[in-house]
């Protein structure tokens, strides 16, 4: 399993020199890739973060961390299909171009309609969107003098220049039956955030049915859990609770499996959703993931990021080498 973090590129700890001291060390301790978010119209989310809207243009944070490492994975955890697919295509051909074989493109259809409403784009079913990215972005990335003919994208002989140095990864965001059947169906990877380990396993077993009919290779299993991580269990624990994340889930987590009562009412129900605790906890915690499938695992340290270099460290020096 690889493993990979979220950059702080959001938020209260939004800091260009402490984002990227914090990739150089991750990529010394050992991690495999580093992951952005996106948004147009930041709007913090309550359970999980403050009410600062700062909000890094994601694809220009990658490029920034991208010149000051050499080896980690540069993936998106989502992009939104906001951006025109020629113009997401151009800046990360020029990416690949620059930093070579480290792109990987998650994509996702986005929650808020403000953002697509603000640009001229609501009521667009959005995942037809994320589809004629991936459609586009193959087009131009491997031939000259492109047309296409789509339902909200048509343009005739199209050139993007640089090409790739080489394939640059199709992942689909997303926890849904929906996002899992649509990454099996065209993607390379599937990606979803907050989600509990049940419905990883569901989803596995969906796409894996769904490869099997139709000839095409498992997507690679990525996940984006919120993680915290300290010395004691106390400091990991501190500002959640299991309460909370229970709420959170009878809440929002309606695409998830359910027990069969239909609610969720116990640390059980929920696992997955939440890596919490001290190292050897964590390595416990994560390694069930490898378990059913999980194959990328992408640490979501923002209830910590005042803490991020030194759960960095920790994860690197403590949990890495007994999970690698």
């Amino acid at each position: 399993m690889k493993f990979g973090l979220l950059l702080p590129h959001f938020g209260a700890h939004t800091d260009l020199d402490f984002m990227l001291r914090g990739s150089e060390l991750a990529e010394e301790v050992g991690f495999d890739s580093v992951w952005v978010r996106d948004h147009l119209l930041f709007e913090p989310h309550g359970e999980f973060e403050a009410s600062d809207r700062d909000f890094l243009e994601p694809l220009t944070v990658l490029s920034a961390v991208g010149a000051v490492t050499e080896r980690m994975i540069l993936g998106t955890a989502t992009l939104i299909p906001y951006r025109h697919p020629i113009i997401t295509a151009f800046t990360l051909a020029s990416m690949s171009r620059m930093f070579g074989d480290r792109i990987i493109a998650g994509w996702g259809a986005g929650t808020f309609d403000h953002e697509f409403d603000a640009v001229g784009m609501g009521g667009i079913f959005r995942p037809e969107l994320v589809e004629e990215n991936a459609r586009i972005s193959e087009l131009v990335f491997n031939e000259d003098d492109v047309a296409y003919e789509g339902p909200h994208y048509q343009f005739d002989s199209v050139n993007v220049y640089p090409k790739p140095t080489g394939k640059i990864p199709f992942w689909y965001g997303g926890a849904t039956p929906a996002s899992a059947r649509r990454a099996a169906e065209y993607a390379d990877g599937w990606i979803p955030g907050r989600i509990t380990l049940k419905t990883i396993e569901k989803r596995v077993a969906q796409m894996r049915d769904l490869v099997a009919e139709n000839g095409r290779p498992m997507p690679t299993v990525g996940v984006v859990p919120p993680t915290t991580i300290a010395a004691t269990e106390e400091e990991a624990w501190a500002g959640t609770s299991v309460e909370g994340l229970l709420k959170w889930a009878n809440d929002r987590g309606k695409w998830w499996v359910k027990p069969e009562s239909g609610k969720f009412e116990t640390a059980e129900d929920i696992e997955g959703s939440l890596i919490a605790g001290t190292p050897d906890q964590v390595v416990e915690q994560t390694s069930k993931f490898e378990e059913i499938g999980v194959q990328h695992l992408v640490f979501d340290l923002r209830l910590s990021f005042d803490r991020w270099h030194e759960s960095i460290k920790l994860l690197g020096d403590e949990v890495l080498p007994a999970l690698k």
